[in-house]
C-alpha cells in the first residue's frame, strides 16, 4: 500500500518541485530585467541632466556674447534657455529624488525657465533687455557654471565606480541616505549650494509666479475660532455645537481655519475660511451623489442660487466641466459689464438632486476688489481685424485677464466658431493683438450664455 501511493506522489511531487523552481526562475529573470530597464532609464535621465545643464550654461554665455541690440539672437537664445531648463527639469522628475531634499535646485531651474519663457514671448525689438535683465542673466551664467561642473564632477564619480542609481533608490526608501552614497551626496551639495545663491532680480513678472497668498493681502479683522464656528454653523444650517473648527498655520502669514460638521448618513461637510476677515474659500461636502437626473440649466440655476445666497453677487457663468454625476461651473466676477477673470470660482452642483455640494473661491477671495478699469484705445471695428476672417463672431465683450507676463491687461473678448470648434479670442484693447486663446466645449457655450 505504502509503496503504491509513493510511486503515484513521487513523480507528482517532483513535477511540483520542478514546477516550482522554473516559476522562481521565470520570477528571477523578470524581477532582474525590470531593474535593469529602471536602472538603464536612471543612467540615461543622469546623463541627459549633466549635458542639458552644461548645454544651458553655454547658451547664456552665448547670448551674452552677443551686441546688447541684437533683439533677434537674444529672443533665439533665450528660447533656447527655456527649452533646456524644460528638459532639465523632466530628467530630474525621472531619478529617484522624491525622498532626497533637490527643491531648491529644481526650484532656480524652474526660475530660469519662466525668467527666459517670458522675457523671449515678449515684443524684445520694442521692449529690449534691460540692464537689470542682462546682470541676471550673468548672475544666471556663472551659477550655471557651478551647477555645470558640479554634475560633471558626480558623472565622472558614476562612470569610474560603476555606481547604481537602484542603490540610491533602496537607500532612499530605506531611510539609509546617511550612508556615504556618492549621488546622495552630490545632489545634497548642489541643492546646498543653491539654496545658498544670494538674491537674484528675477523681475516682476516671475517674481509674481511664485508670490505666495498670505493674511496681508486680505481686507478686515482677524476673527476667532468662536466666530468661525458661527459662521460655519450659518453656512451649513448646523447647530454650533456640531461644528468643530481647527487653526491651520497658526502665526505665520498663511494662516487659517478648517471647519467640519458631521451629518451622519447625509455625508461630512468641510470649509475653510480665512483668518483675516473670516471669508470662504473652500467647501465640500463628500455625500455619496446618486445617478443624473437634472439637466444643465437647472444645475446652473442652483449654482447661481447659491452664490447669490452666500454673498458671491454679479458672478458670470464662464465655463461648464462634467465629472461622476457632478457638474462643475467656473465663474468670473462683473465689474461695469467687463468680465473679471483673476476673480474666478468653481461651484460643484449635484445632478441628482440639484444641490451644491462644493466651491473653490480661493482666487475670488485673494483678488477681489474694486479695479479702475482703462478705457479701450482699439476700436471694436480695427480689433476684430486681428481675427481670422473665416472666424463667425457669435459674442463680444470686454474682459480683463492675466496675460502671459502675468499682467492684468483689457481685452476684446470674442466667442466664434471656425474649423467645426468654438474658441474664445482675446484681443488687447491698446495694442490690437492677439493675448490669448482657448477652446471651448459645447457645455462652455450654453453655460457662458446670458443669465
Amino acid at each position: 500500500m505504502y509503496y503504491r501511493l509513493s510511486s503515484i506522489m513521487f513523480p507528482i511531487m517532483s513535477l511540483l518541485f520542478l514546477g516550482a523552481i522554473y516559476w522562481g526562475y521565470q520570477e528571477h529573470q523578470e524581477k532582474n530585467s525590470i531593474l535593469i530597464k529602471a536602472e538603464n532609464q536612471y543612467q540615461r535621465a543622469f546623463h541627459d541632466l549633466t549635458y542639458h545643464v552644461e548645454q544651458l550654461h553655454q547658451q547664456l554665455g552665448n547670448t551674452l556674447a552677443v551686441n546688447s541690440t541684437s533683439q533677434g539672437y537674444h529672443r533665439k537664445g533665450l528660447v533656447n534657455v527655456w527649452r533646456l531648463t524644460s528638459q532639465a527639469q523632466n530628467e530630474i522628475n525621472q531619478l529617484p529624488l522624491t525622498l532626497l531634499p533637490f527643491n531648491e535646485a529644481q526650484d532656480f531651474l524652474s526660475h530660469i525657465s519662466n525668467f527666459a519663457y517670458k522675457t523671449a514671448v515678449r515684443d524684445l525689438t520694442k521692449q529690449p533687455l534691460t540692464q537689470d535683465e542682462f546682470k541676471t542673466m550673468k548672475t544666471l551664467y556663472a551659477k550655471s557654471e557651478e551647477i555645470s561642473k558640479d554634475l560633471l564632477g558626480m558623472q565622472q564619480s558614476v562612470l569610474a565606480n560603476n555606481l547604481r542609481w537602484m542603490d540610491v533608490e533602496i537607500a532612499l526608501a530605506s531611510e539609509q541616505s546617511n550612508n556615504d552614497n556618492a549621488i546622495i551626496d552630490g545632489f545634497k551639495t548642489v541643492d546646498k549650494k543653491v539654496s545658498e545663491y544670494p538674491e537674484i532680480n528675477w523681475g516682476p513678472s516671475v517674481t509674481s509666479m511664485y508670490q505666495k497668498r498670505t493674511i496681508s493681502m486680505l481686507s478686515g479683522t482677524l476673527v476667532t475660532a468662536e466666530e468661525i464656528k458661527k459662521r460655519a454653523a450659518e453656512f451649513s444650517n448646523s447647530n454650533e455645537s456640531e461644528v468643530r473648527v481647527v487653526e491651520n498655520g497658526k502665526g505665520t502669514e498663511y494662516a487659517s481655519y478648517s471647519a467640519t460638521v458631521e451629518k451622519g448618513n447625509d455625508g461630512k461637510l468641510q470649509m475653510d475660511f480665512t483668518q483675516k476677515g473670516g471669508q470662504l474659500i473652500w467647501f465640500m461636502n463628500s455625500r455619496d451623489i446618486g445617478d443624473k437626473k437634472i439637466d444643465l440649466d437647472k444645475a446652473k440655476s442652483s449654482a447661481d442660487a447659491f452664490l447669490n445666497e452666500h454673498g458671491f453677487d454679479g458672478m458670470k457663468a464662464i465655463s461648464y466641466d462634467l465629472f461622476n454625476n457632478t457638474g462643475a461651473f467656473t465663474y468670473v466676477g462683473v465689474q461695469s459689464g467687463v468680465l473679471i477673470y483673476p476673480e474666478k470660482l468653481t461651484v460643484k452642483v449635484a445632478l441628482d438632486n440639484g444641490e451644491p455640494v462644493g466651491l473653490q473661491a480661493n482666487d475670488y477671495v485673494y483678488e477681489h476688489h474694486k479695479r479702475k478699469l482703462p478705457s479701450p484705445i482699439i476700436k471694436k471695428p480695427d480689433a476684430r481685424k486681428a481675427l481670422n476672417p473665416e472666424m463667425k463672431v457669435q459674442s463680444e465683450q470686454l474682459a480683463l485677464i492675466d496675460n502671459e507676463l502675468g499682467e492684468e491687461v483689457l481685452c476684446y473678448e470674442y466667442t466664434g466658431r471656425i474649423n467645426g470648434s468654438l474658441y474664445r479670442v482675446y484681443i488687447n484693447s491698446e495694442t490690437g493683438l492677439e493675448e490669448m486663446i482657448e477652446e471651448m466645449s459645447p457645455f462652455d457655450s450654453k453655460a457662458a450664455a446670458n443669465q
